[in-house]
């Protein structure tokens, strides 16, 4: 199955002939992921959500429910409603399409679910880019490629073999960086000018798992691996990594929301 995600100009609710619920739910979502709210954030009240989207209260909770349908907010009957969740499971947990999309880093999710993050690093390498790295990345082959293969670990289980490809000229600290403690986006933030990763073409496919992945994850051949194949792009929509996650299926759920355009 192809899961098209497409960025549409005024986010999953684009078409304003839709109810006024949906696009106050969309105005909302979209407010949320500008001000990079995170799981446990909490909402004004209604009452200032109200008068933000010039809406009646019925409406408003209308869409509070929708959002809550979907996994993002969650109401607590003494203290309002709270950022749930904004997108996927590691390690990249996106949003898109959206007037202000966010990408979301292994580290990021793991902060804001009080999970334990550690990883491995087995290489980590500058190399020229290649023709195929070099079109999707917008570089010229050749170009200085940062290449980086680690695994990822949450609360000291395995969850995910990762292989990270940028272009070194976006962030030269990348290459004097140790992954095994630092985190990717946050070199990214940090850089001069910063790299800010804001929209993810993702895409998840099945497969059984090779012998190096046996290996590294201590596995039967038969646990099915799902591999997780992201393209970021930046604050300036230039592409800033290439990354390939290979994750054990039973470790791995993939969230999104899909709505028909037509």
């Amino acid at each position: 199955m192809t899961n098209a995600r497409t960025p549409m100009p005024r986010g999953l609710f684009a078409d304003d002939a839709l109810p006024l619920y949906e696009r106050t739910a969309t105005r909302l979502l979209e407010d949320l992921r500008a001000a990079a709210a995170r799981p446990g954030d909490r909402l004004p009240s209604e009452r200032a959500l109200v008068e933000r989207y010039a809406v009646s209260r019925v409406t408003l909770r209308s869409a509070l429910a929708q959002l809550e349908s979907r996994g993002i907010v969650r109401p607590s009957s003494s203290r309002g409603w709270f950022v749930a969740e904004l997108g996927l499971l590691p390690e990249a947990t996106m949003t898109s399409g959206s007037a202000a999309p966010q990408v979301q880093g292994f580290a990021d999710y793991a902060q804001a679910n009080g999970l334990t993050t550690a990883s491995k690093v087995l290489s980590a390498t500058v190399r020229p880019a290649t023709v195929s790295e070099a079109e999707q990345l917008r570089i010229a082959p050749g170009a200085d490629l940062f290449d980086l293969h680690r695994l990822r670990f949450l609360d000291g289980l395995l969850v995910v073999l990762e292989h990270n490809r940028l272009p070194l000229a976006a962030c030269p600290a990348l290459a004097e960086t140790d992954f095994n403690t630092a985190s990717l986006y946050a070199t990214l933030r940090a850089a001069d000018p910063p790299q800010l990763p804001r929209v993810a073409d993702y895409s998840v496919e099945a497969r059984h798992p090779t012998p190096r992945e046996i290996e590294l994850f201590g596995i039967a051949e038969t646990m099915p691996m799902l591999v997780a194949t992201q393209l970021t792009s930046n604050q300036e929509s230039r592409p800033i990594e290439l990354t390939v996650q290979v994750y054990r299926g039973d470790r791995y759920r993939f969230r999104a929301s899909i709505t028909n355009q037509d």
